[in-house]
């Protein structure tokens, strides 16, 4: 009964991260959401206008391919150091988290903790999705806990802190049942550390069951749901887009297909920490939350709620990074792209390249380069009926920028 209970939990699982069929009407703007105070009106509702190429897309730069895993997240480190992360979502991932040394990818802080065994989730990595370096030139590595999108293990969602001088793990923060649910899928981080003794991170969960928002005390390792299943946090109902020349649904074989339907992914803090950007993977909209009220314990949720907002239209994208400059810069995956919206609300093209299939994390370095990975996520099984379409290697690439990363401490 167990078995059959946990393979039914992780199909349901899978069902709702990569799209579920819906009948609800799309959602309108939410009566707690204020409307972007910036920006010029789009003709969708208050917001920015959609993208325009200003100067032209910037030339990119391969640093890295990879032949095996399909990697997600990468982040840069003060000295330059690159770290990726690879999700154990099917294909064979000899290592979740790797440090690319010379174009090539290894192991990191070592094998060991890369070895997946399913009975120690809260002492080795089971699938990191991402991995973020911090203003202290920390890394940190967010594991879902979850193989192939299946049930969140017993102890296996966590953030795991790396000292960089080192190659050691210093802290381990592992997230309640409450925090991250069973059905839970944690996406992407973002760090704060000027908030509470030693910090605070920002989580999304892009889980369509139930998106949201974890806020965590880097010092106590608490940690706290926020925006549950809000409006803001979920996919827009029948969301449809378009990559490669053909709407993108969830095709599996010899069943009817479903709409997209990933809950909040990318995210992003502001230059001065005071609000945090996030959006839905199905979704062309960019929200944004006041950040004193997500970590305020006191706060109810509908005085959370009332500190949203509709940040108006944006091309449809999975992660988001931000520079001092106040931009927000989206990888714009309908257009094999990156886009950045600039502080009155307008949006220019950074990248349209057509080597850019399915950007994934952002990552702005001190060098100014901002570094993307590519992994054509939409080409997988799951989106063609059964066949695999995707063509190794897959790639890290880079864009010049004038930008310099949020490193808030």
């Amino acid at each position: 009964m167990g078995d059959r209970l946990g393979r039914r939990i992780g199909v349901l699982i899978l069902a709702g991260l990569l799209g579920c069929q819906s009948t609800e009407e799309e959602p309108k703007i939410f009566p707690s959401a204020r409307p972007a105070t910036s920006g010029t009106p789009d003709t969708l509702g208050s917001g920015p206008t959609l993208p325009t190429d200003r100067s032209g897309p910037e030339s990119i730069e391969t640093v890295a391919r990879f032949w095996e895993a399909m990697p997600t997240g990468v982040t840069v480190a003060t000295f330059g150091r690159i770290f990726v992360s690879f999700p154990r979502w099917g294909d064979p991932v000899p290592f979740t988290v790797g440090e690319v040394k010379e174009g090539k990818v290894v192991p990191f802080p070592g094998p060991e903790i890369n070895h997946l065994i399913p009975s120690r989730a809260g002492e080795t990595f089971v699938s990191v999705q991402s991995v973020v370096v911090d203003a202290k030139n920390r890394l940190w590595a967010l594991d879902t806990g979850s193989v192939e999108f299946g049930p969140v293990l017993p102890r296996g969602a966590k953030l795991v802190c790396i000292d960089l001088s080192t190659n050691s793990v210093t802290k381990w923060i592992h997230f309640p049942p409450d925090v991250a649910l069973r059905t839970s899928y944690l996406n992407d981080v973002r760090f704060d550390l000027r908030k509470g003794p030693e910090g605070t991170a920002y989580i999304t969960d892009s889980s369509a069951l139930a998106g949201g928002i974890i806020v965590v005390d880097l010092a106590s390792g608490d940690s706290r749901r926020r925006l549950h299943d809000h409006p803001s946090t979920r996919a827009e109902a029948r969301f449809v887009p378009f990559v490669e020349g053909r709407e993108l649904r969830r095709r599996p074989k010899g069943k009817a297909t479903q709409y997209l339907a990933v809950a909040a992914d990318g995210i992003a803090l502001g230059a001065d920490g005071r609000r945090l950007y996030y959006c839905p993977l199905a979704s062309r909209r960019l929200y944004s939350v006041d950040t004193d009220a997500l970590r305020d314990e006191s706060a109810v949720e509908e005085e959370v709620a009332a500190t949203v907002r509709d940040e108006g239209m944006k091309p449809a994208s999975d992660g988001l990074e931000s520079d001092t400059k106040g931009r927000i810069y989206a990888s714009a995956y309908e257009i094999n792209g990156i886009v950045r919206r600039l502080p009155d609300g307008t949006y220019e093209t950074l990248v349209h390249d057509p080597r850019v299939l399915w950007p994934d994390t952002l990552s702005l370095a001190d060098d100014g380069y901002l570094y993307f990975t590519v992994n054509q996520l939409h080409r997988q099984g799951e989106y063609t009926g059964g066949a695999d379409l995707r063509k190794k290697p897959y790639t890290l690439f880079r864009v010049r920028t004038d930008g310099q990363p949020v490193r808030l401490k």
